[in-house]
């Protein structure tokens, strides 16, 4: 089911970064970010149909151009004045499962080497050549999918390389992502080959509600009758596409221009030189759309709304935006009459600069390298914080993050299976060759010398004579590779009142935030459970938006009882739950804790900890305890816990990637 694209309401951005690509798909695609339900992907399948028709050479696979055929055409070589078929442009869909085969193209190994042929299957690429590649949920697509699509995109170009055998053909297409960011973040350097990037919500109005429900009833009761009634809107649309893309080529940008460009993207602090290349690249089309041969400011302001957003983000945890007032001053900075020197970066502080300002030292933030922390430690468990039998929890606001820092990598133990990311060792479709095996269908993987290896001592029989080697389908051998898997980092933090300060807790958190940070960065889903008081929370089931849990790490409060038996509990019953909607991803808890636990009088709150953590030791799940006990008298409470998970305990300020390089020189030293 289709929309007209000129039907869609409230979403002037996305329609007009679509259109801009339509117009110049040099501008590098566009990355639609927007909560679910906000017809995201029906504006982008209306593209299709306003986008202007091409024409194609006769049975080629690969949509070549009669007017300049691919000289590399695997299908060609084709005449220049070949015969031309007219047909309308494509809008060819990669789903997130799809293989690297399926995207690029195959090669059929079995036949190049026991036949001689080569022969190419075409993949997604191909088909999407001169016309849209959509990608719904690009954030969950695998890293080197998204790999493969923006090299294409950026080249104009696809490359298949197996076992000394390539092939390559034309793949210049406008690529369209679409994600919602509650599921999960791009990388940002993936973040930035978007050429642009919109942000869409549903509109709060709600008289445009009501007419967006009242079209689509209207297309419901009569789908013929409600594409006629847009029918000469879309002709109108695609008219003016094809007159833009007739203008471009005319379009002059300025030095004054140039100057505008290079200074907004200076101001804003981005990296690279791809940003002055694509917002360039948009003033240039907004100019061609707007029926216009020279750039004004204003389509050097409407190109930076869109292409910088995105390229601001110092971390994963900074929100895209581009704030006004910086974009006006560089404006006007960089007119004429301010002269060239003038200098177009915000002032220090500024909501240019793309940071975000530092926590605060004091009772708020978590102690520096060298600082005391304060424990208000008496040799029980829980003194100090812990409230009287059947009183009240009491809860301290909130005490902020310190400083996140460069984590050590926690892997789960064995080899696992699950879906591609940078954690754990796994039997993945990309990494370093481990074995071969016989293969049950089509060979993608060749293990050449293992082939040769099969092959070898059958020659005689099969009667060769000469240098070539006969190689028969038996022969064939199918790579094991071992690659990374991103799995499912769970999160089990105690927010009671045992945790002392708020110093201390800042601490804890500014760890956890930095585990987090390091589950982003490796692909993996986290979850979040929390007990304080009487009973353990799930503060977030487990996803892939590291910045939900960051968020919630950040508004945890603390104090209360420490209930710790109903925090493993609780963990054990959300993974049991994961494991049945994902039963390939492996799960790794962290278990982030003094060890103390405390509950009503007349039970033994350690006895029923420590059960829980042997329950999910016999379950076979892979845990790491961080041992947040701080001061001169420790019980080492946490490392008995981690005993009965039959996990690794982790000192709190072992977390850190530099401990382990300092730990590994003074091993190698001592030696």
């Amino acid at each position: 089911m289709t929309y007209p694209f000129g039907a869609v309401v409230g979403m002037d951005d996305m329609r007009l970064a679509l259109l801009l690509n339509a117009v110049s798909p040099a501008i590098g695609g566009v990355l639609v970010r927007g909560e679910k339900g906000t017809a995201k992907s029906t504006t982008v399948r209306a593209l299709a149909a306003v986008l202007p028709p091409v024409a194609v050479v006769p049975g080629c696979r690969f949509a070549c151009d009669p007017a300049a055929p691919d000289p590399a055409c695997p299908d060609g070589p084709h005449e220049p004045a070949a015969p031309a078929q007219t047909r309308p442009a494509r809008l060819v869909e990669l789903p997130v499962g799809a293989s690297e085969d399926r995207v690029v193209g195959s090669l059929d190994l079995e036949r190049a080497l026991t036949e001689g042929v080569k022969a190419f299957e075409p993949g997604l690429l191909a088909a999407a050549h001169r016309g849209v590649l959509y990608v719904d949920e690009v954030n969950l697509l695998h890293d080197h999918l998204v790999d493969l699509l923006l090299d294409a995109a950026a080249l104009g170009t696809a490359y298949v390389e197996r076992e000394g055998v390539s092939v390559r053909h034309a793949a210049r297409f406008l690529l369209v992502g679409t994600m919602n960011p509650e599921e999960g973040e791009l990388r940002p350097q993936l973040l930035d080959r978007f050429g642009l990037t919109v942000e869409v919500a549903a509109p709060r109005d709600p008289a445009v509600r009501a007419e967006v429900v009242r079209r689509r009833f209207a297309y419901d009761a009569d789908p013929p009758g409600f594409a006629a009634a847009w029918a000469g809107e879309e002709s109108s649309l695609a008219s003016r596409i094809a007159d833009a893309r007739a203008l471009l080529p005319r379009v002059v940008l300025s030095d004054e221009a140039l100057r505008q460009v290079t200074a907004v993207c200076a101001a804003f602090d981005v990296d690279g030189l791809r940003a002055d290349l694509v917002t360039a690249r948009t003033a240039m089309a907004h100019a061609a759309w707007c029926g216009r041969d020279d750039v004004t400011e204003d389509d050097v302001r409407v190109a930076a709304r869109l292409a910088l957003p995105h390229r601001r983000r110092r971390n994963p945890f900074d929100a895209p935006g581009l704030d006004d007032d910086t974009l006006d001053r560089a404006l006007e900075d960089s007119r004429p009459e301010d002269g060239p020197d003038d200098d177009p970066h915000p002032p220090d502080g500024g909501p240019g600069d793309g940071g975000t300002p530092p926590p605060p030292r004091g009772d708020d933030a978590g102690p520096g390298p060298g600082e005391s922390r304060h424990h208000d430690d008496d040799g029980s468990p829980g003194s100090g914080e812990e409230e009287a039998p059947g009183a009240p929890a009491r809860e301290r606001s909130a005490a902020a993050p310190s400083d996140p820092f460069r984590a050590r990598r926690l892997e789960v133990p064995g080899i696992g299976t699950g879906a591609a990311g940078r954690r754990s060792k796994a039997r993945a479709e990309r990494g370093r060759v481990v074995g071969s095996v016989r293969p049950s269908g089509p060979v993608t993987r060749l293990h050449l010398v293992d082939t040769v290896l099969a092959a070898a001592p059958h020659q005689t029989a099969r009667g060769r004579t000469g240098p070539g080697l006969r190689i028969a389908r038996e022969d064939l051998r199918q790579a094991t590779l071992e690659g990374r898997e991103g799995n499912l980092v769970l999160f089990v933090v105690d927010a009671s009142g045992s945790m002392g300060s708020r110093a201390r807790m800042g601490a804890v958190k500014g760890a956890v935030l930095s585990l987090l940070l390091d589950a982003y960065q490796r692909r993996d889903k986290v979850g979040l459970v929390t007990f304080r008081g009487g009973d353990a929370e799930l503060a977030l089931p487990p996803t892939w938006s590291v910045e939900a849990a960051a968020a919630r790490l950040r508004e945890l409060p603390t104090g209360g009882r420490t209930p710790l038996a109903a925090g493993l509990l609780r963990a054990a019953e959300v993974l049991r739950v994961e494991h049945v909607r994902d039963p390939r991803r492996r799960p790794l808890l962290v278990v982030v804790t003094d060890g103390r636990a405390t509950a009503a009088r007349g039970t033994d709150a350690l006895g029923a900890a420590h059960a829980a953590a042997q329950r999910l030791a016999t379950a076979g799940t892979a845990a790491v305890v961080v041992d947040c006990e701080s001061g001169p008298v420790r019980l080492g409470l946490a490392g008995v816990l981690g005993a009965h998970l039959g996990a690794h305990t982790l000192r709190l300020e072992e977390l850190a990637a530099e401990s382990l390089a300092a730990t590994v020189r003074s091993v190698r030293e001592a030696a």
